[in-house]
């Protein structure tokens, strides 16, 4: 384990190895204050980066906002988050984007970088105005919805391409829905519910693929779910397509097996089966999935107690992520911890050009606690993990030379 006394060492290491920049002054803090943290029990990450949150504002922060969103992730031990663009307005032109910018600047207490739409309105009728928007979009991404045109999809690519900017794309084939709200799989069939379909999700993948292949655009896929998603993105690398992927905390310790009948596990992708989860795993390890984001996606209490069917898709994971990882998947001895922190805190700042700077998080691996929603920073409180015993305590979070939260 590494010791708070030891971990401008332990950093500088982090980021020599993965090239990433190491400033001059990495920890300016009190040395008193520090020295304090200073337990054989306690261990040092670089901050956490998640390239998919959804922080609802503008539009609906009843649901979360800017300032309980970054809280919630600077608990979760986060430095950097990456904000979908499914707000009201849409920030499909500079005056868009800037009303969400201007609510970062005074209220994140971490990094905040927001997506622009690839559509007007999500609607994916008509390109947004990506030129006016290419300086302050962190990329460009229709976040919960797929594009269903592919001449709208490539003249995105090309556009994005000229502007030095990554497509993320969320994919799913409106027209292989048919009304479902779960996987299409064992739960749904006896329990009688409509079921997704997983070609809605890859279909769209090797779409994209070859549109990739086609423009040279550098590509992203939103949280896959599916293991023909795994097996058409690994292929894809194999042939140079610049191309990466994420997938997130909850495809990777559950399936459609752990369902319940309420809200909480309703999500978008949903959870699949057994050999999907597997192969995501097979992917973590292999190579092919380059980062782990948590689509933290909260919504109010009464949008989420009406089952299944009936809920908004989404749950909260930005607080759970490391603990769920490292409970399910590091101490289970199925992935490494380094490996979990390439995956949650380094490729995506090597992927998408975000500074790790003077961030870092401090931990107590052994602490133990379960997870109780009604104590969470976020507004949000849906999470299939609620009730569950996990491993690791977050005690501080620094965010370039500032504290951004501390246990208290």
């Amino acid at each position: 384990m590494t010791k708070i006394t030891d971990m401008q060492k332990a950093n500088t290491a982090y980021m020599q190895r993965d090239n990433l920049s190491v400033p001059k002054d990495l920890f300016s803090m009190d040395e008193e204050f520090i020295r304090s943290f200073d337990d054989e029990s306690n261990i040092v990450f670089p901050g956490f980066c998640d390239v998919h949150v959804h922080f609802r504002e503008p539009g609906f922060s009843y649901k979360e906002t800017i300032k309980s969103g970054s809280m919630a992730a600077a608990r979760g031990g986060y430095t950097a988050v990456c904000t979908m663009p499914n707000l009201n307005p849409v920030p499909d032109s500079a005056e868009n984007l800037k009303a969400q910018l201007d609510i970062i600047a005074k209220d994140a207490v971490i990094n905040v970088y927001p997506y622009a739409s690839i559509t007007v309105g999500q609607r994916g009728e008509e390109l947004s105005a990506m030129e006016e928007m290419a300086e302050d979009a962190f990329a460009f991404s229709d976040d919960g919805r797929g594009v269903q045109s592919d001449d709208m999809m490539r003249e995105a690519m090309k556009r994005a391409k000229a502007l030095g900017k990554m497509i993320v794309a969320h994919c799913e084939v409106n027209e292989l829905l048919r009304g479902g709200y779960i996987h299409d799989g064992e739960y749904a069939k006896t329990h009688g519910h409509r079921g997704i379909c997983s070609e809605s999700e890859y279909a769209q993948i090797e779409r994209d693929i070859k549109l990739a292949k086609e423009t040279g655009c550098a590509y992203h896929v939103c949280h896959i779910s599916a293991k023909e998603s795994v097996e058409a993105i690994r292929r894809a690398k194999a042939e140079g397509v610049n191309i990466t992927c994420e997938t997130a905390p909850h495809y990777l310790v559950m399936d459609d097996g752990d369902l319940r009948e309420e809200g909480r596990f309703k999500m978008n992708p949903p959870l699949r089966g057994k050999k999907d989860r597997e192969a995501l795993l097979e992917g973590i390890l292999d190579g092919t999935i380059d980062m782990i984001a948590t689509d933290h996606a909260p919504h109010s209490s009464d949008e989420k107690s009406k089952g299944l069917e009936k809920s908004a898709f989404g749950i909260v994971g930005i607080e759970t992520a490391f603990p769920v990882l490292y409970t399910y998947l590091v101490r289970e001895g199925i992935v490494s911890l380094d490996k979990i922190i390439e995956l949650l805190a380094l490729n995506a700042r090597k992927r998408f050009g975000i500074p790790l700077g003077n961030d870092f998080s401090v931990w107590n691996l052994n602490k133990k606690f379960t997870v109780d929603p009604n104590k969470f920073l976020s507004m949000g409180r849906a999470t299939p993990f609620e009730g569950a015993e996990l491993y690791g305590e977050n005690l501080l979070t620094v965010c370039g030379g500032k504290i951004a939260y501390k246990n208290v």
